[in-house]
């Protein structure tokens, strides 16, 4: 019985090739989709799923009273350690680490790379595995290294390199050879060598034990608040047990202004990666899910849809097949056989269209997928799982409903259609047309919203502007040395200008410093974002001054108590006006000298819009002596020339240091990555939707034209014209669509009112966007019609009048 009904099967699905390819086309688009997206989610949940003793291993992050005093990301230096030391009965073991970079050279290859200044419990707390090396003795002892797989292969073509070394170079440019003890086998991604900052991820390849802090002039005491630490907890022992524990250490030998402003708390790896950064990657996996859970139901839809649409026609072949001596469960069972079949083949198609696309995935989403190799084996079931319920789903309805079908009513030919179905068919329309335009609106919004993130409504200029990381010599000479290479650089004439600072409008900051103005009481201070730079920085990003000068006229700065502050510090310190704050003194609540206002600047995003815009106030690097960045602003004209032509400089002037630069476009990318990622699968979401839904669209029409041929033949012959025809097929299709323009528009807006309110700064949601929207998809919709109906119109009459 079996083996005829796939043969009968098959032979429909050769006989309806055009309707069998509609279907299993539309279906395989939606599983595929959902396929690609259930492969980025499973392998976001496996970032650090392979740590050892995962489930007790956590890492400390910070809360501070006033989140610009410090990240939330670090915590203070001696903090694990001292908790294994006190309270061993609550904590296992401990891992931090000190992230820098520098320049690591060997022979003539040399690259600034990420280096974590760490405990050597790093080989033995998480089960890491060495390719080559002792791990007990790999970070005992300074100028050691271990350093990864990958990293090797980069330096040395080849990971068999214990015994050779690396030079690495500290912050006075001094260069010492380290030996490599340790090569680190490629491990999944986890959140102890990588972890997620603000706009990127520290990714760290070179591992140097702690008593190298000496050679970098670093320390992970008291007083340092920015060391990335982790704990192993004890079997049994909960989070909530550490809390008094954290509180008694700090209040004992923290600072008091960290002691009292900052209250740390533990965060399992199990769950950090989703929850980092405001949960940024847990939101965007939610938002895929629902995304690719639509288009599949979408497409399951269609597959109903065309499913009972075509069983219609097959009524009378049902009639004899019940004369015949056809029971009901066969007939049951010949439907869901086909329905099953069908779903296989688009199931099939699905998985090859996954292997197709994957890397293409990879790109729009920048992380990689997994090949199907890497899945557990256990993971094959779920096609053949998804394939037996999404068979049934959609072979059910037409296979009860047409069994149950009288012989003789079939055969007299009194019943032409299923009634019952008509409902359902069009409230599975309306529900496909609305997610389309949800989708669509949705992708509209988002793109808006990015547009805004790199607009004009930042506050600075981004076009033409690149940034390059210098070698650190943070001395009095070290400034002086880099404002000598700073103006060899600002007189190339492919150069507009150039700024030396530790800061790039990226959000990652230097920390925070209380001021308030001079006479009033120290009470009344505010935390302003602390950034340093030298007097060129405003002309170079063209951030607009409202009153005063950025710091002095370019080229002219030699008062030391110069500041710049931005509107939002002035208005906070009592202003209301920004030019009665130039030339007025501030003071710093650790003491010190006053600062004495030069200017203030028109308030300008330092990081993203998530967040408002908060009080700056600038230090000139000539005080500070700290810096990192030189930011150029070049002239537009060929690019790469000017490129070049800055690398031939740069090498003349730092032949030691690499020449690796970020244009400030691809800096507010990382910052924003989450969302763009957002954007590219919104787009290709609603490009799929809209293919599903047209799809669907060509086959109901295509299904009624053949059910209606006879009509559409004595319509001709009683006069009708072509566009008769058109609109007597499109207007089944129009109050669909305005029904479900109705329900999909307060949809939408809501789901956009709570995306965009995770933004302090957002656009507008006006009624455009859905009209377009609309618009586009009746437009689509309506030439689909038109080029099937068309068809059947400019057929000849007689043809169709001959049919029976």
């Amino acid at each position: 019985m079996l083996k005829n009904y796939f043969l009968i099967t098959w032979r429909n699905l050769l006989k309806s090739r055009f309707y069998s390819l509609l279907n299993i086309a539309g279906l395989a688009t939606g599983i595929c989709f959902a396929f690609l997206i259930a492969a980025y989610v499973w392998s976001e949940f496996q970032v650090n799923a392979h740590l050892r003793g995962v489930d007790h291993q956590y890492i400390i992050q910070s809360k501070w009273r006033d989140a610009t005093m410090g990240h939330e990301l670090t915590s203070v230096g001696p903090l694990a350690k001292a908790l294994k030391e006190n309270y061993p009965h609550l904590v296992a073991n401990y891992f931090r680490w000190d992230g820098v970079k520098t320049i690591v050279s060997t022979g003539e290859k040399s690259f600034r790379e990420a280096v974590a200044i760490c405990d050597s419990t790093l080989l033995t707390m998480y089960g890491l595995k060495l390719l080559q090396g002792d791990a007990a003795s790999a970070l005992d002892a300074p100028f050691k290294v271990v350093i990864t797989a990958q990293l090797a292969h980069k330096y040395f073509g080849k990971t068999d390199v214990v015994g050779q070394s690396l030079s690495l170079q500290n912050f006075s440019g001094t260069k010492h050879d380290f030996l490599i003890t340790g090569v680190l086998a490629k491990e999944g991604r986890n959140s102890v060598t990588s972890v997620a900052s603000i706009n990127e991820s520290l990714d760290n390849e070179v591992f140097i034990s702690t008593a190298n802090q000496f050679y970098f002039g670093r320390n992970m005491d008291w007083s340092n608040p920015f060391i990335i630490s982790y704990i192993e907890l004890q079997p049994e022992v909960s989070p909530k047990e550490l809390e008094q524990p954290m509180h008694y250490l700090l209040t004992q030998h923290a600072p008091a202004q960290i002691a009292t402003n900052l209250k740390p708390y533990l965060v399992s790896l199990s769950e950090y990666s989703l929850l980092a950064n405001n949960g940024v990657v847990k939101k965007m996996l939610l938002a895929l899910s629902a995304i690719s859970c639509f288009i599949l139901l979408m497409a399951l839809i269609n597959f109903i849809n065309l499913t009972v649409s075509r069983s219609t026609i097959r009524m009378r072949e049902i009639g004899i097949r019940k004369v015949l001596g056809g029971v009901k469960k066969q007939i049951i069972g010949q439907f869901l056989t086909e329905s099953i079949l069908l779903v296989a083949i688009s199931t099939f198609l699905s998985i090859l269209g996954y292997e197709i696309s994957r890397n293409l995935f990879s790109g729009m989403l920048g992380k990689p997928l997994p090949e199907l190799s890497e899945f557990p084996a256990y993971f094959f079931i779920y096609p053949i799982l998804l394939t037996l319920l999404l068979g049934i789903l959609s072979g059910v309805y037409p296979a009860f409903i047409l069994s149950s079908l009288k012989v003789v009513e079939v055969l007299k030919g009194k019943v032409t259609s299923i009634k019952e179905n008509i409902l359902l068919r069009k409230g599975l329309v309306a529900f496909q047309f609305g997610t389309a335009m949800v989708v669509g609106f949705s992708a509209i919004i988002i793109a808006k919203q990015i547009n805004l993130f790199f607009s004009e409504t930042l506050g600075y200029r981004t076009d033409y502007i690149l940034s390059a990381q210098l070698p650190r010599n943070w001395t009095p000479e070290g400034v002086r040395n880099m404002e000598s290479i700073r103006k060899q650089f600002a007189a190339m004439p492919e150069v507009s200008h150039v700024t030396l600072s530790y800061e790039v409008p990226d959000g990652n900051h230097s920390g925070s410093v209380p001021i308030y103005r001079v006479g009033a009481d120290s009470t009344t201070a505010i935390s302003c974002l602390l950034l340093m730079s030298d007097e060129y920085y405003g002309a170079t990003y063209d951030i607009p001054m409202v009153a005063g000068e950025f710091y002095a006229a370019p080229g002219a700065f030699i008062d030391s108590s110069k500041v710049v502050i931005n509107e939002i510090a002035a208005k906070a310190l009592g202003w209301q006006n920004s030019s009665e704050a130039v030339g007025k003194q501030i003071r710093f609540t650790d003491g010190g000298p006053p600062g004495v206002i030069a200017g203030v600047t028109k308030d300008f995003h330092f990081g993203s819009m998530q967040k408002a815009i908060e009080p700056i106030i600038f230090i000139h690097v000539g005080v500070t002596n700290t810096f990192r960045y030189l930011t150029f602003k070049i002239k537009p004209g060929n690019i790469s020339q000017t490129l070049a032509t800055l690398q031939k400089q740069w090498s003349s002037s730092m032949p030691a240091s690499p020449f690796e630069y970020t244009f400030m476009d691809d800096t507010l990318a990382k910052v924003y990555r989450t969302e763009l990622q957002l954007k590219k699968a919104a787009y290709l979401a609603t490009l799929l939707a809209f293919i599903i839904v047209l799809l669907g669209v060509l086959g109901l029409v295509s299904l009624s034209i053949q059910k209606r041929i006879k009509e559409i033949g004595i319509r001709k012959v009683l006069g009708a014209g072509v566009v008769d025809i058109i609109a007597l097929f499109t207007k089944e299709f129009i109050g669909v669509t305005l029904v479900a323009a109705l329900l999909a528009c307060p949809m939408a807006y809501l789901l956009m009112r709570q995306w965009l309110s995770g933004y302090v700064y957002q656009v507008e949601l006006t009624l455009m966007p859905f009209l377009a929207t609309l618009v586009l998809l009746s437009v689509a919709i309506l030439l689909v019609i038109s080029l099937q109906s068309s068809k059947a119109a400019l057929a000849n009459p007689v043809q169709s009048l001959r049919s029976e």
